[in-house]
């Protein structure tokens, strides 16, 4: 039999993905139905958290009427995330907007602890460097400012879109010490900075509590 070398036996690393969920209950469902399929959705969230494909649940800022989730994902390749998606019971209401995420260059080496008692942001950050700009310098800075934001339990996690922006996820007391940090950031003036709230998801693992 031909040995196998280490590179080849080694399992790829699972891709992360930023998966929009919204979902639309068809006029004539009844409460009792939709409490139903909830309750089951709950239950299938719960599996997919042990299964390692759940990572984190959010709400984002909602309209009236609006039944719209944000999901942290963890899958081999779109084809498993995919079937994973399939497998949650709203998915007979509901229409998924998937974005792959991958690691930024300063991703904090491991994610920094959630403070339960703060709120959580995304921002999107589109860099744009003036012509002629000497950007090298501000670069490296940006590189330790994130770091030490991440050590002070600001910065969260870091990721690249594929459209080139940069996936922020942030923990502050309100929206405007966040600004604030954002500010001093060596990059601020050439970013061009959205931030989202985001609020607490009742299957979110992250403030599930532990069982007795």
């Amino acid at each position: 039999m031909e040995n196998r070398s280490v590179a080849e036996n080694a399992q790829e690393a699972d891709m992360q993905y930023l998966v929009t969920m919204t979902t639309q209950v068809p006029a004539g469902v009844s409460e009792a139905e939709v409490d139903e399929v909830r309750a089951r959705e709950s239950v299938r969230s719960g599996e997919l958290i042990a299964a390692g494909h759940l990572l984190r649940l959010w709400r984002p800022p909602l309209q009236p009427g609006e039944w719209r989730t944000l999901g942290l994902f963890e899958a081999a390749d779109e084809v498993q995330l995919e079937e994973v998606l399939a497998s949650m019971p709203l998915r007979i209401w509901r229409h998924d907007e998937v974005t792959p995420l991958t690691p930024h260059s300063n991703d904090p080496a491991s994610p920094t602890p959630l403070h339960l008692d703060w709120t959580e942001y995304f921002t999107t950050f589109t860099l744009t460097i003036p012509e002629g700009a000497d950007s090298e310098a501000r670069l490296e800075a940006e590189a330790s400012s994130t770091r030490s934001l991440a050590a002070e339990g600001k910065l969260v996690r870091l990721w690249r879109l594929p459209s080139g922006q940069a996936l922020g996820l942030w923990q502050s007391d309100d929206a405007e010490e966040l600004q604030k940090v954002l500010d001093t950031l060596p990059l601020a003036e050439w970013l061009q900075t959205d931030l989202v709230p985001l609020t607490t998801h009742p299957s979110d693992p992250a403030h599930a509590t532990p069982a007795a």
